[in-house]
């Protein structure tokens, strides 16, 4: 996934989440790599298999996937991923960092 700049869309608000599991770490600076570890973790937690399907770095002011805004009341990112059935999103350290994952194990039939 190729990270896109903020800029391009709509601001983050903890209101537009759903299903959040609040991570806070002590350490003054998570950096990205950390943060994907430990949402990496919390996600596994809660499914056999989850699948990243987007993520959102509000310290370097970038998002993946890079897609076109599409709705006018939240981030073209989020909108993807919620779209695409994410059911569990981990935020580090308030909005730091937001992952959200989709359970890959559940039973879709």
């Amino acid at each position: 996934m190729t990270p896109t700049s903020v800029t391009v869309c709509i601001p983050l608000h903890r209101s537009m989440l759903e299903n959040v599991v609040d991570v806070i770490e002590p350490a003054d600076s998570v950096s990205f790599d950390e943060a994907r570890r430990i949402a990496d973790r919390e996600a596994a937690k809660r499914s056999a298999s989850p699948m990243l399907l987007a993520w959102y770095d509000r310290r370097r002011g970038v998002f993946s996937p890079n897609v076109e805004c599409c709705e006018s009341s939240k981030p073209a990112w989020l909108v993807y991923a919620q779209s695409r059935g994410a059911d569990v999103t981990i935020a580090v350290n308030d909005l730091d960092y937001v992952f959200l994952y989709r359970s890959t194990d559940r039973d879709d039939g």
